[in-house]
C-alpha cells in the first residue's frame, strides 16, 4: 500500500505523523510526506529514513518573527496553503491508495484525494475545533457575525463561517479547476465522516464528547535513540534534578523577558533550571552554574531525569511529560492547550498556570505545587498508564481498510 501523510504546523504535529510514518514502513507501506519545510523538521525525518517533500511555507517563518500574526496574515497563508495542498498533493499523491492529513485545517487535501480517488482520513492530535455539544468553539480570526456565546449551535455554525471565511474561496477555485463541484461547509467536508484521535485516552478522555466519529488509537510517538548531549549529562550529574523550561515552537510574544522571569521563578524554589531554547529563543540570564540552555534534545531520554517540566501545554509535549512521570507546569498559550493545561490540573499531575503571561510571582506559586512529594506521587503513578502503542494500532487500521 502507498499512503501519503500531510501536515502543516509545528513539531507537535510533526513527530508524531512520523511515528507512524516509520511504523507504516516497518509494516511494508511505502510512505510519501508532505509538510512544512522547516530545517528542523527536515532533520528529524532524515533521521528515521524518511524525506520530507516540502509543502507551503515554513511554520517558524509564520509564527516566530518579530511580531505576532494578525487576521489578515491568517487569509493570506490559508490561500498559500489551500494552493500548496492542490499543487504538492496533487502531484505526490499519484499512484497512490491513502492520504492521511493533519495540522492546520488541511483544506485542499481532501479534495485532491477525492479528484484522484484515494481513501481520505483527518487524524487529530485532540478534540479542540470538532464541532460538540460540550466545547465551545476557539476564536479563529476574521469577521463573525455576534451570536449568543451560550447557544452551541450557533457558535459552531459561526465557526463554520469563519473557516469558509478562511479557505472557500481558496478551496473552491482549486477545485473548480479539477473538475470538482464546490463545498458549502469546508470545514466538516475536511472533518470527513471519521477521523483518527492520536491521543492517550488517560489525558484526552473526550473522545465521545465531539459529534464526530473518532477512533482513539492512543498518542503517537517516533521513538528516540539520541544520546542526550554530554554537557547535559555533566549538567544533571552535578545536581539534584533541575527544572526544565521549554515553550517549543512558541514565540512566547505575550511575555517580554520571559528567560529571566522563568530562570528567576526556578531559583526560588531552589532549583536549578535546564532551559530549551526553542522558538521563544531562552538563553542563560547570567554566568552562574546553575543554568544550562540547550537546543534540540530527546525528551524520551531527559525528562525522567528532571524534577519537573514547564511547557506551554502542547499535545504531544503534554503527553511526554505524562509519560515521563513527572510534576507539570502548564503556560498555555492559545488553541489547544488550555484543555491540556486543564487535564493536567484535573489529573494532580501539575499546575495548569492562569492565562499565557507568566509572571514571577505566578510561576513560583505553580512550582511550590508540582514540586510538592504529593503532585510528584501522583505523575508517576499516571505516567505509568499511558499506551505507547498508539502507531501500531493507526497503522493496522490503515492498512487493513478496518478505517
Amino acid at each position: 500500500m502507498r499512503v501519503v501523510l500531510t501536515t502543516w504546523g509545528s513539531r507537535g504535529d510533526i513527530e508524531p505523523l512520523a511515528g507512524l510514518a516509520v511504523r507504516l514502513k516497518e509494516l511494508g507501506a511505502e510512505v510519501r510526506f508532505c509538510a512544512a519545510p522547516d530545517e528542523e523538521f527536515v532533520e528529524l525525518l532524515a533521521r528515521v529514513g524518511l524525506d520530507l517533500i516540502p509543502l507551503g511555507p515554513t511554520v517558524k517563518s509564520v509564527v516566530a518573527r518579530e511580531r505576532p500574526p494578525t487576521p489578515d496574515d491568517a487569509f493570506v497563508l490559508a490561500a498559500k496553503l489551500v494552493a500548496a495542498r492542490f499543487e504538492t498533493l496533487g502531484r505526490v499523491a499519484q499512484g497512490c491508495d491513502t492520504m492521511v492529513a493533519t495540522g492546520l485545517m488541511p483544506s485542499g487535501a481532501r479534495s485532491v484525494a477525492d479528484q484522484l480517488g484515494l481513501r481520505y482520513l483527518l487524524a487529530a492530535f485532540h478534540v479542540y475545533g470538532l464541532p460538540s455539544q460540550h466545547f465551545k468553539p476557539g476564536r479563529r480570526p476574521g469577521y463573525a457575525p455576534e451570536v449568543d456565546e451560550n447557544d452551541l449551535d450557533a457558535l459552531w455554525q459561526r465557526d463554520a463561517d469563519l473557516v469558509y471565511a478562511l479557505y472557500g474561496e481558496a478551496e473552491n477555485s482549486h477545485r473548480a479547476a479539477i473538475g470538482l463541484p464546490p463545498v458549502a461547509n469546508i470545514r466538516d467536508y475536511v472533518f470527513g465522516e471519521r477521523a483518527l484521535l492520536a491521543a492517550d485516552p488517560i489525558l484526552c478522555p473526550w473522545a465521545e464528547l465531539t459529534d464526530v466519529d473518532l477512533v482513539q488509537t492512543g498518542a503517537w510517538f517516533l521513538p528516540d535513540e539520541r544520546p542526550l548531549p554530554a554537557e547535559v549529562t555533566a549538567f544533571l550529574e552535578a545536581g539534584a534534578p533541575p527544572v526544565y523550561v521549554g515553550f517549543g515552537s512558541m514565540a512566547m510574544h505575550s511575555t517580554p523577558g520571559v528567560a529571566r522571569i522563568v530562570v528567576d521563578a526556578v531559583r526560588s524554589q531552589g532549583r536549578r533550571v535546564l532551559l530549551a531554547k526553542g522558538w521563544a529563543d531562552l538563553a542563560a540570564i547570567d554566568d552562574q552554574d546553575d543554568c544550562l540552555a540547550v537546543g534540540d534534545i530527546n525528551h524520551q531520554a531527559l525528562f525522567p531525569q528532571v524534577a519537573a517540566i514547564v511547557h506551554h501545554g502542547g499535545a504531544g509535549t503534554t503527553t511526554a511529560a505524562t509519560r515521563a512521570g513527572v510534576p507539570q507546569v502548564v503556560v498555555p498559550q492559545f488553541a489547544d492547550q488550555p484543555l491540556w493545561a486543564g487535564r493536567v490540573a484535573e489529573l494532580g499531575i501539575g499546575v495548569a498556570h492562569d492565562g499565557p503571561t507568566p509572571t514571577f510571582e505566578s510561576l513560583s506559586a505553580a512550582l511550590a505545587i508540582a514540586l510538592t512529594p504529593q503532585t510528584q506521587e501522583r505523575a508517576k503513578a499516571v505516567g505509568g498508564t499511558i499506551r505507547t502503542d498508539g502507531t501500531t494500532v493507526a497503522a493496522k487500521l490503515i492498512l487493513d481498510g478496518r478505517f
